[in-house]
């Protein structure tokens, strides 16, 4: 170790260090970045601190890691970008970000001075003992300027003088010039997105058509940048940092914001102008805001909270539309509570026994009230079902949605007015209210706004009280064949089926798989004035001019296969048959396809192929189907990502690996795919899908033509593994390889692909 005076000797006197500063500063602006300036000022640096290493580090875009930009002294610059560490006391430059402070350590051998400092602090070697360094001194100061923006440290070897005061109040010095020159070279001095031009994360030509395209209202431009371009909120969160110097702050769920500060302002007058108070109370009050330059608002938003003080927090108006959904009370959305009660104060709560001898007390204002709320947000979440679900032992009953074909809670009903809602729909549905021991199916016709909905209504008695669950059908235009998300082989195989003058083909699927849809629009296709089509379904969900449509009434005895027989006498050219649910309904169909006429109709297996061999297990004669049978289409629902928050990314070489393996190998080199290019994404969550990240579905097909051999293999009655492969080999792809395809095109992920294919087995 050196002596005192050889320590100052060795040290810029105050003068010198005053003109070095300037010459610093002078070289970094005429450099183009900030890399550029460092490289040039290395060796001035150096002499100036009197260091013989240092690192300059960069917060990175998500806030919670340090990167290394630039190395100067005995290691390269070019190694910086390897290094990155966390916001923690794992390493000096983590605890500086995380704690904001500057620090000396004389000697990071020294277990106890280091302890001092922090507990848990530590002296990262793992860079140092990979170049052989024996580090002793060290000086580390954040980089900031209102927010953090990076770090520098400074380090001497073993046989360097020892760091002091004074070099650490010099290291300040020039972290602020750093974070100065971090503002010019990365912060967007134009616009609160100009830090991802440069940053590289979008070029200004996608930025400019970015924001035409959102000039009607700017508030949706994040939006547009994630969505469009796939860039993380939490770098746009950044460039909004440094653009106004105000910290950002991203969504975070569970957040309950404080009632004394929002109790008395409308959540639509804070949609409305993008601000919401975070947390906080009358003395100091966190507000995140979308726009913390608007002085205007500002002055606004301290009239209306009247705190003490303030501290504002920037966030992206998509997080800030999600901070004010409606809260949940009990598991009950607002609204629903005040209405519960009011019934409970009006003395309206219906027993079960009170529900089976007074009608009209089912029928209390507040119960009708709740029960069209119930239906009507149903609707307006696009569920297809209701379920009333009663509790068990007193407890409260549920109220569960369909959603994407899953199901989702929305709403907590008391015990004491689940009968009377169990009551209310059984009456609207026309059903026995007196009768809870037997199941009931009914149904009722609704009007909401301009939309005419119809509801099926069915009803089991359980161990703890009746449950109902309603389905909810719109009825509509048909969709077009090509907006089915079709492949092209799949479109064009149907199309050619559609083609023909008589035959069978069949829509095979569970309920709610959209068979229905996928036959009216290729309906719609044949839909012309020289073509006569009948249809018979239950119930009629869509309706088309030109068709003849007939609603089956099984509690008449009107069936599917009376139905058939009456349209064999009404001269038609197509027949749709809802769904073939007997023997006598398939055996029609197979008389009407031999006879002249093109049949289309719905099964529920589980595959193309299957469907073959469960038709013939139904006692079909063999022969006739073969002859009959045109082909059949099996369809799934797939959850598709929400267009609001889905985030891209590239993905590894593992993860293409298994759905290339999924695929089948060979199969996806002899159908023509490609293992670059994937628009690969992932599920994210946000206020428009409910937090999910998944928002709507689209089908994934197995399309199996009828070829001649298939015909053989069906008269034989072949064993569906023989089936299959037969498929496979004259170019079917399955459900599970349509799929893999649509994931790669960025509609969704393999564990949605999962929920409804299953995981292979051989």
């Amino acid at each position: 170790m050196l002596n005192t005076e050889a320590r100052q000797s060795a040290r810029p006197s105050e003068g010198e260090f005053r003109e070095g500063i300037r010459e610093i500063y002078a070289q970094l602006k005429k450099e183009a970045s900030m890399q550029a300036g460092l490289q040039s000022c290395e060796d001035a640096l150096l002499k100036l601190l009197d260091a013989r290493l240092f690192t300059v580090y960069e917060r990175v875009a998500n806030g919670k890691e340090l990167r290394a930009v630039f190395r100067g002294g005995d290691a390269s610059g070019d190694e910086a970008a390897e290094i990155k560490v966390p916001f923690s006391a794992t390493s000096i430059a983590g605890y500086v970000a995380l704690s904001q402070e500057a620090i000396l350590v004389r000697d990071v051998n020294d277990t106890e001075e280091v302890a001092d400092i922090h507990p848990r602090l530590q002296f990262d070697r793992r860079f140092s003992d990979a170049r052989g360094l024996e580090i002793r001194s060290m000086c580390a100061v954040p980089i900031k300027d209102e927010i953090l923006l990076g770090a520098l440290q400074l380090m001497n070897f073993s046989q360097d003088r020892e760091f002091d005061e004074i070099d650490l109040k010099r290291s300040e010095v020039v972290g602020q010039l750093f974070a100065q020159q971090f503002r010019a070279s990365l912060a967007g001095s134009h616009g609160p997105y100009d830090h991802l031009v440069q940053r590289g994360l979008i070029s200004q030509e996608d930025l400019a058509e970015a924001s035409r395209s959102t000039e009607t209202d700017p508030s949706f431009m994040a939006s547009v940048l994630m969505e469009t371009h796939g860039l993380d909120a939490d770098a746009i969160g950044r460039s909004l940092e440094l653009h106004y110097r105000v910290p950002y702050m991203p969504f975070e769920e569970g957040l309950t914001l404080p009632d004394s500060l929002i109790a008395n302002i409308s959540r639509e007058y804070l949609r409305r102008n993008l601000w919401v108070p975070v947390s906080g109370d009358k003395q100091q009050a966190i507000v995140l805001i979308a726009d913390p330059s608007n002085q205007q608002k500002i002055m606004e938003i301290q009239g209306l909270l009247n705190a003490r003080s303030y501290v504002f927090r920037v966030g992206l108006p998509e997080h800030i539309r999600m901070f004010l959904r409606e809260p949940r009370k009990n598991g009950t959305p607002a609204g629903f509570q005040e209405l519960f009660t009011v019934l409970g104060s009006a003395g309206n709560a219906v027993k079960l026994e009170q529900a089976v001898v007074d009608e009209s007390e089912n029928d209390a204002p507040g119960m009708v009230q709740i029960v069209n709320r119930m239906i009507a947000e149903a609707d307006r979440l696009s569920a297809s079902d209701i379920h009333i679900e009663p509790g068990r032992d007193g407890m409260a009953g549920a109220v569960r949605i369909r959603v994407d074909g899953l199901c989702r809670t929305l709403l907590e009903i008391p015990e004491e007015h689940c009968a009377a809602a169990i009551a209310r729909v059984k009456v609207i549905s026309r059903l026995n209210i007196a009768e809870r021991r037997l199941p009931q199916d009914g149904k009722c016709k609704l009007q909401l706004g301009d939309r005419k909905i119809e509801m099926r209504v069915a009803t089991l008695p359980t161990v703890h009280g009746e449950s109902v669950v309603m389905r909810l059908l719109t009825s509509g235009s048909p969709m077009e064949l090509e907006n089915l998300n079709l492949s092209a082989q799949n479109q064009a195989q149907i199309m050619t089926i559609a083609a023909q003058p008589h035959g069978l083909f069949l829509v095979v699927g569970p309920t709610g798989s959209g068979k229905t849809t996928t036959l009216h629009a290729v309906l719609s296709k044949l839909n012309a004035p020289e073509k006569k089509i009948w249809t018979a379904e239950d119930p009629v969900e869509i309706t088309q001019d030109g068709l003849q449509q007939v609603q089956v009434q099984p509690k008449i005895d009107f069936t599917f296969a009376k139905a058939m027989r009456a349209f064999l006498r009404a001269d038609p050219d197509v027949i749709l048959i809802g769904e073939m649910r007997d023997q006598e309904t398939a055996n029609i169909a197979i008389e009407a396809s031999l006879t002249g006429h093109l049949v289309l109709s719905t099964l529920h297996t589980n595959s193309a192929p299957e469907t073959i061999t469960r038709l013939l297990d139904l006692g079909l004669d063999a022969i006739n189907f073969s002859d009959a049978l045109l082909g059949v289409l099996a369809q799934r629902l797939l959850r598709t990502f929400c267009a609001h928050c889905k985030r891209a990314y590239i993905p590894d070489e593992m993860e293409k690996k298994r759905l290339i393996e999924s695929y089948g190998v060979k199969a996806f080199k002899s159908h023509g795919l490609d293992e670059q290019g994937w628009a690969m994404y992932r599920a994210v969550g946000c206020g428009e899908c409910g937090g999910t990240g998944y928002k709507g579905r689209m089908a994934i097909h197995e399309m199996l033509p009828c070829s001649s051999k298939l015909r053989e293999m069906i008269y034989r009655r072949a064993s569906l593994d023989e089936i299959r492969k037969q498929a496979v080999v004259e170019g079917m792809r399955t459900m599970r390889q349509d799929g893999i395809q649509k994931i790669i095109a960025g509609h969704s992920d393999y564990s949605q692909l999962l929920q409804v294919v299953g995981v292979a087995v051989d």
